[in-house]
């Protein structure tokens, strides 16, 4: 980054549920990146433990939400837009699966005014060993979108995807669940936006390690994805 883009204002959106054994580190993490940025966190009614130690914060650049019921990603990213004061808005999950020392190369392009929104791609980059089903699930969502929406996506489920602020607020977004996705990625196509993925690193956690994600997430893509793409919004 140069002289310039240090005026630039990047909120991180946080979602977390039941992450009390990461959530620490995560955020030193975040805070840690040589950015101009605020962290927006919503608790989606953590019963680990996770709640309580989200109250003892007092950063003035860090938002704590916290939701009375648990309502699932969708809806905690859709709580915390309504917080968001940055140029640029970044999702990052809970856990330790993606890495914040890469936001640079994330909001490069949108920085450039090259992209409206960019995707960080755990297909094009090193990557943890992980599951054979999870990658055989997400080729296939990813597949159908490109089939249904003309595109070339490799990773519309990454966690990493960065906004121009205006452009993620402006768009109505309805899936509380994992759903989120595929929903915000298929709008953001019918939108005609400029849209790119670059590479970055992933390190996948396993179930025992607390992963949430299961088949039922795919059908759930696979849903939005018909929906919004036969539907006017």
């Amino acid at each position: 980054m140069n002289n310039k883009d240090t005026t630039i204002l990047v909120s991180v959106v946080m979602p977390a549920y039941n992450e009390i054994h990461t959530i620490r580190h995560i955020i030193s993490k975040v805070m840690a990146v040589k950015l101009k940025k605020e962290l927006i966190i919503v608790d989606d009614a953590s019963t680990d433990g996770t709640r309580e130690y989200l109250r003892s914060i007092s950063d003035k650049h860090i938002t704590v939400v916290f939701h009375e019921h648990n309502r699932g990603k969708g809806a905690a990213i859709r709580t915390a837009l309504q917080y968001v004061k940055g140029d640029i808005t970044l999702i990052q999950d809970a856990d330790l699966e993606y890495d914040p020392e890469e936001y640079g190369q994330l909001i490069e392009l949108i920085l450039k005014d090259k992209a409206d929104v960019v995707y960080g791609s755990r297909f094009l980059s090193r990557t943890r060993v992980f599951y054979f089903y999870h990658l055989l699930g997400n080729k296939i969502i990813n597949l159908f979108a490109n089939i249904l929406f003309n595109t070339t996506f490799t990773d519309l489920e990454t966690c990493y995807k960065a906004f121009k602020t205006k452009t993620i607020q402006d768009i109505p977004l309805h899936s509380n669940s994992f759903g989120f996705e595929a929903e915000i990625t298929a709008k953001l196509v019918k939108r005609k936006l400029r849209i790119f993925e670059v590479p970055i690193s992933y390190y996948g956690r396993t179930y025992e390690e607390g992963k949430k994600i299961t088949w039922k997430d795919g059908i759930i893509a696979l849903y939005w994805l018909v929906r919004c793409r036969f539907s006017k919004n």
